[in-house]
């Protein structure tokens, strides 16, 4: 338990941010799911649903909650399997 007047400022700080980046994540994991399964099932919305993907992946890595390469590397990934399937 935080004893001193900076350590609970800090601790409230981290609850506020672990609430954004749980929700940012899971807008994130949610967008991939849909770009994956609108690519593979040859939708016709499959551009914009690549769109938002790329979206959430970059707002995601700017603010942090996951590393640049590892938003491109999910970009890339998911822009190779769009060829693939065309």
């Amino acid at each position: 338990m935080a004893i001193t007047k900076s350590a609970k400022k800090a601790l409230k700080v981290s609850d506020t941010k672990r609430v954004y980046n749980d929700r940012l994540r899971k807008t994130l994991k949610s967008s991939v799911k849909s770009a994956r399964a609108s690519i593979a099932s040859k939708a016709a919305d499959t551009v914009e649903t690549l769109r938002q993907a790329f979206k959430a992946l970059d707002k995601a890595a700017q603010r942090g909650t996951i590393k640049a390469g590892n938003a491109d590397r999910k970009k890339s990934r998911l822009a190779k399997l769009l060829a693939k399937n065309k």
